[in-house]
């Protein structure tokens, strides 16, 4: 199956988790080959609260049919055949991929040289 970072599939983790949205965040390179890819972990907005300082909100501009808390303070690597397709196609969208670099980059605490 093909896949491209900011991709939204679907990952089985370990119980008692179960199946949730991911992110795929691997470059290009890597999530079209690669065996493991890097996604980051998604739950979708039950809470009716507002995103968490390490979260960012997805919504129907993403694909996605609710919104959903996007986790950017955790990186998992997952193999990438057992990513699933979600029932549409879902791939975030410019602005929430500004947003959850930002947020990866501050909540590292990478530096960013100009």
């Amino acid at each position: 199956m093909s896949w491209t970072q900011w991709d939204v599939a679907s990952f089985d983790f370990p119980a008692p988790v179960g199946e949730h949205p991911v992110v795929i965040i691997s470059s290009p390179e890597r999530a079209a080959g690669a065996k493991l890819v890097n996604v980051l972990y998604c739950t979708t907005q039950r809470q009716s609260r507002p995103p968490g300082p390490d979260e960012v909100l997805l919504n129907s501009a993403d694909g996605l049919d609710w919104e959903t808390y996007c986790r950017c303070d955790h990186i998992f690597s997952v193999e990438r055949d057992h990513l699933k397709r979600r029932s549409k196609p879902s791939k975030v969208s410019p602005e929430r991929r500004r947003q959850i670099s930002a947020r990866i980059v501050d909540l590292f605490h990478f530096q960013i040289h100009a």
